[in-house]
């Protein structure tokens, strides 16, 4: 009789361990792509000249927008939120690096692009690669970009795809954060990414 008590709450007891709920994958505000077969890696060019790649950014979420200098509304209004956010996040702002990817080199030289970027805060990198290597960029990434209402050849506007994409700090693509989103959310985001194995 005893052995069989013993046996029964040996099989009650795996009953319970096998009923406790897997834990739950992190929220997020932002939409969950983790696992898109597109956006691994790039090569790109600083604003200070260095050549960059993903993996440099190791241990650090890394976000990455496509806009240009001359952006009317949508660019700067993205990177001062990122900016916002980062503020938000105080400290571990430091373990986030941003990144600003032209598609405008015609006009965006190295000099603009270290001038405006910057501005919004200065750990934001803006990079450049000339514009063959863009195109093929941009496929990878699944963005689009072309110049609109062109006045003259060194006056027009660019419509471009407005969401950011942003990595963990392991390099893994995991979020697209859409246009308008508030720095509050960019920043839970962004700290829960922080804060994941």
């Amino acid at each position: 009789m005893k052995r069989a008590l013993i046996a029964l709450a040996g099989m009650l007891s795996l009953g319970l361990v096998a009923c406790t709920p897997a834990p739950m994958p992190p929220r997020f505000q932002a939409t969950d792509i983790t696992g898109a077969p597109f956006a691994h890696d790039f090569r790109l060019t600083d604003h200070t000249g260095q050549m960059r790649t993903l993996a440099d950014f190791k241990g650090k979420a890394v976000a990455v927008f496509f806009g240009y200098t001359h952006c009317p509304d949508v660019c700067p209004t993205t990177l001062a939120d990122f900016a916002a956010a980062l503020k938000m996040l105080g400290s571990q702002g430091d373990r986030v690096q941003v990144i600003f990817v032209t598609v405008d080199p015609e006009r965006d030289t190295p000099e603009v692009l270290r001038q405006f970027v910057p501005a919004f805060d200065p750990r934001f990198l803006g990079m450049y690669t000339d514009a063959a290597s863009l195109r093929l960029l941009a496929k990878d990434y699944k963005i689009v970009y072309q110049k609109t209402a062109q006045k003259n050849p060194d006056d027009y506007l660019i419509d471009h795809s407005a969401g950011t994409y942003i990595y963990d700090p392991k390099g893994r693509l995991r979020l697209l954060m859409p246009y308008g989103s508030k720095p509050e959310a960019i920043a839970q985001d962004l700290k829960t990414l922080l804060a994941s194995p």
